[in-house]
């Protein structure tokens, strides 16, 4: 095992604002686990409208736009993170790290050295781990993956050793955990209709292939240009989301009210789409990229019987249950590209492009094929929807995965011809569930 230096490299973001917020540093000292942490060397980690949202400051009851849109000028203070409180700056961002454990603290199993984690990003009060009110996010609250090296608590870090590459699994945690716990709230069980709003982003191609693995039936609303693509997630029917009697449509395409409407866009289209839900019907929701502030006529939820749900800290077994899924090859995600780390600005205008930027573009003929980053290959897949991910190359050096993705995203060094077979050809089981104590496993 490599030496462990006195400092790394790291993305620092030193506060609220746009992309020149964020600061590419050398000479971060590399932080030293408690006694109930473990040190991880950062080998992937995901990025996420979330990592946006963060440092412009959407999360502020002060801003009433939709994610990406105008009006973060406002002040944010205060109230601008997951749990309603200020953020401390300097902050490293990034809730997905993939890695390896190299340093223990002194509660930690020694079995977990060298073991290749992910880490379940909500990070709960020691001392009080049921209270949901004191749990902080990986790269929120405290510092994250944006970096060679970050320290997680031992009971949020989970072995894996599957046919997955590094980037692979760094695609996981934070949008397939959102979508699992979208699910898991309102109890999607098989044979009910699941409507899924932006069905072609990353949480919304996690709910399709999370609600199928159900066996719910899906109902997919996205672009008319993304339908090949979700279907070929899982989607049983798709609606284009800009019908012009969206409820009209969503209740034929399902054969009638539907048992749960899965939304991460909110906006104009939320109080329509509570009419599509039958009596005793339940709404789920992690997200509002179309507008945060919505119509709600209370008769529509009494009348009705409907059940809402909002999601964000999840319980332990819903990231246990993600673990087992991947562990069991049942989810699998796909490359798009990699970058080096001096393009994290580009990264993150690319996740969610300003609006004077006007839409989104097709991913140029170059980033098709194959590039060089100081002289390994990668390689770029076109999938779904726009999303944007980080790999660190031969420790200086990470990569960034944007442009569509089918599944999850996949980005990092391609794999010699030999080996780079499609998703889903190699095993995965091997007696992967085994419990290591000090650390997690799921265990299914």
């Amino acid at each position: 095992m490599n030496e462990i230096p006195e400092t790394m490299t790291a993305l620092h973001l030193v506060g609220n604002g746009g992309p020149e917020m964020l600061v590419l540093r050398h000479d971060v000292a590399v932080p030293v686990p408690a006694d109930d942490e473990v040190l991880v060397r950062v080998r992937a980690c995901g990025m996420n409208n979330t990592d946006v949202n963060t440092r412009v400051g959407w999360y502020s009851k002060s801003v009433t736009a939709a994610t990406g849109s105008s009006g973060f000028d406002v002040e944010v203070d205060g109230d601008a993170t997951w749990g309603g409180s200020g953020l401390a700056f300097p902050r490293i961002q990034g809730a997905d790290p993939c890695g390896e454990v190299v340093a223990l603290g002194s509660e930690a199993n020694p079995a977990l050295l060298g073991s290749r984690v992910l880490a379940d990003g909500w990070i709960r009060d020691p001392g009080r781990p049921d209270d949901r009110s004191l749990a902080g996010y990986l790269g929120s609250e405290r510092d994250g993956g944006y970096a060679q090296y970050c320290v997680i608590p031992v009971r949020n870090v989970y072995p894996i050793d599957v046919d997955l590459s590094d980037a692979e699994l760094a695609s996981f945690p934070c949008s397939w955990a959102t979508a699992e716990h979208m699910l898991t709230r309102p109890a999607v069980s098989a044979g009910q209709t699941v409507v899924i709003t932006g069905a072609s982003g990353g949480v919304g191609t996690a709910l399709v292939q999370l609600a199928r693995l159900r066996g719910a039936r899906v109902v997919a609303v996205t672009s008319s240009a993304k339908f090949a693509d979700v279907a070929a997630c899982g989607a049983d029917a798709c609606v284009d989301r800009t019908s012009e009697d969206l409820v009209g449509a969503v209740i034929e395409a399902a054969g009638g009210p539907v048992d749960v409407l899965a939304d991460v866009v909110g906006g104009p289209d939320f109080a329509p789409l509570l009419e599509a839900l039958r009596r005793g019907g339940r709404y789920t929701t992690a997200g509002a990229i179309a507008g945060p502030i919505v119509d709600l006529d209370l008769r529509t939820l009494y009348l009705n019987d409907l059940e809402l749900y909002g999601c964000t800290v999840y319980e332990p077994p819903v990231f246990e249950a993600l673990v087992g899924y991947i562990r069991r090859g049942e989810v699998r995600p796909v490359v798009a590209a990699t970058y080096p780390l001096s393009d994290f600005h580009a990264a993150q205008e690319a996740l969610w492009p300003r609006p004077t930027r006007g839409p989104w573009s097709s991913p140029s003929t170059e980033r098709h094929g194959r590039r060089s980053v100081d002289g390994r290959l990668v390689g770029v897949e076109r999938g779904v929807e726009s999303q944007v991910g980080l790999e660190q190359v031969e420790g200086r050096h990470f990569g960034r995965w944007e442009f569509p993705v089918v599944h999850a995203y996949r980005f990092g060094p391609v794999a010699p011809p030999e080996s780079n077979r499609p998703p889903g050809d190699a095993p995965t089981e091997g007696g992967q569930n085994d419990r290591v104590p000090g650390g997690h496993s799921a265990g299914l």
